[in-house]
């Protein structure tokens, strides 16, 4: 079976090269703030208790105020938003990038007490389903939305016979709305100056009343694109008609600028390394079983990582930073501190352990191995677990990027942790995969239906693909409005 692929990536305007064969499909990764814009460390921290929160009060399809962010500076906030187009004629809507939660909404032409304005620097848009001729309002009657009465937040109110749905979070924010169904277009890339729309159509929610933190101007946007795992969400509509691969793939580049990929499809590389998901979950859970620094492993009773109603291991773009459970955080530090002694000097800033260093991180800071089932191993950097916080009497101060999940049994490992590292979600398989990579390098994306892609992890057998089923992603010259890597597809002759 053929499938068309989806890639989101960061804008930036480029040269195209192309081989023929196969058409690759296409939308733009933005960056929600400037990449110099300043953002203090306590900001980042209240974003991700709130995000916390939500994740913690479990409610399917209804975590908002994701984003992927693309860069490591914890100071330049570098949250990500894609645009998709909706409807007959087609309608762009910027909306967030959404790993924890299930389905596509944007705003509606109806909404009260939507924000009219962004401080992003783009304009808000509203789908008004009247201006589409293909507009489908689901029915409480229609057998669509029997369906995602199981998977998501959905109900059926008397007025209009409408199918709709009412997400309210543990921070106070939420939304409601009604479900449609009407087209999503996306570009396809024919040629080196052919670039032709496709379309297919989806279930998403046309949002009417939103509340909470949704309501500011400060990042206020169109509406989310959940990437999760239930029936609803978008990959799993599209995967299921055969139009893509039940599987999608990010990589975001933690320096400068920023950029990153995200594709609707399995990012290939032999040093791809997969742990089975938790099954039964609404989040993106692997097994941790182990933490090691230097090597050694640390003393943590691995009871403390096991998956339960309010406890586990994490895997979330949207989270800024690192999160470990208090009996694993203490350990860690405390290993950490013991590593660098004499060559950095310990100390404390704002509650955060700190560290003055006259050298370069990676000549006096050990590695750390998050050690997951199935054998793999995450293997962080000095600078995947530290922050910098600028210079102290002539020293860089750098502060430990994980926090202690105070009060909470999640361990969640967020961008701080993330970058410059491919990451695959195995839906199909029901694995998560990485490997360490140069997010502005090419990647290759499989887009087979295969069975034995492959053959076990780090070992690579596209044994049922042919030309038509692995796509080049190349990463383009020129500059447009926003400067990040733009990334497009072809196919390899």
């Amino acid at each position: 079976m053929e499938f068309l692929i989806l890639a989101f990536f960061s804008a930036a305007a480029v040269s195209v090269v192309y081989c023929g064969g196969f058409p690759a499909s296409m939308l733009t990764l933005e960056r929600a703030f400037p990449a110099n814009q300043r953002v203090e460390v306590e900001a980042l921290l209240a974003r991700d208790r709130a995000r916390h929160a939500r994740i913690l009060q479990g409610v399917a399809g209804g975590v908002v105020d994701f984003s992927v962010v693309g860069t490591s500076d914890p100071y330049t906030a570098g949250l990500y938003f894609t645009k998709v187009k909706l409807g007959s004629p087609p309608k762009e809507f910027n909306v967030q990038i959404d790993t924890g939660s299930d389905l596509l909404w944007v705003a509606c032409n109806s909404c009260s007490d939507c924000p009219q304005t962004s401080e992003l620097g783009i304009e808000l848009n509203f789908f008004d389903a009247a201006s589409s001729s293909t507009v489908s309002v689901i029915s409480c009657s229609d057998s669509i939305c029997a369906s995602i009465v199981k998977s998501a937040a959905a109900e059926c109110t008397t007025q209009g016979n409408q199918c709709g749905y009412a997400f309210q979070y543990g921070d106070g924010s939420g939304t409601s709305g009604f479900y449609v169904s009407d087209l999503l277009s996306f570009d396809t890339v024919m040629g080196p100056s052919l670039v032709v729309n496709s379309s297919a159509p989806i279930v998403f929610g046309c949002s009417t009343y939103q509340s909470g933190d949704l309501t500011g101007p400060e990042r206020a946007i169109d509406g989310i694109l959940g990437f999760g795992q239930q029936d609803i969400s978008v990959i799993s509509q599209l995967s299921s008609r055969g139009i893509t691969p039940k599987v999608f793939s990010h990589c975001l580049k933690g320096e400068g600028n920023g950029g990153g990929i995200l594709v609707l499809g399995e990012i290939l590389d032999p040093r791809i390394v997969y742990s089975p998901l938790v099954p039964s979950q609404p989040h993106y859970n692997l097994y941790l079983q182990s933490i090691a620094v230097n090597g050694q492993h640390l003393p943590i009773d691995p009871a403390v990582f096991a998956t339960s109603s309010n406890r586990g291991t994490i895997v979330d773009s949207g989270t800024t930073l690192a999160y470990l459970v208090e009996e694993a955080y203490d350990p860690f530090v405390a290993a950490i501190t013991a590593a660098v002694s004499p060559s950095a000097t310990p100390t404390i800033s704002k509650g955060n352990q700190c560290y003055l260093v006259a050298t370069s991180i990676s000549q006096i800071f050990p590695p750390v191995a998050l050690n997951f089932d199935g054998g793999a191993s995450m293997n962080l950097r000095p600078e995947d677990y530290l922050m910098h916080f600028g210079f102290f009497d002539g020293a860089a101060m750098w502060c430990m990027g994980f926090q202690k999940a105070h009060g909470q049994g999640i361990t969640i490992l967020g961008d701080l942790v993330l970058k410059d590292k491919i990451f695959v979600y195995d839906l199909a398989r029901q694995r998560l995969g990485w490997a360490d990579y140069d997010c502005a390098l090419s990647v290759n994306v499989s887009i087979t239906s295969g069975k034995d892609e492959f053959v076990n992890a780090g070992q690579l057998s596209v044994s049922g693909s042919s030309r038509n089923d692995l796509f080049k992603f190349v990463t383009m010259s020129f500059t447009l409005l926003v400067h990040t890597p733009l990334v497009i597809g072809f196919l390899l002759p």
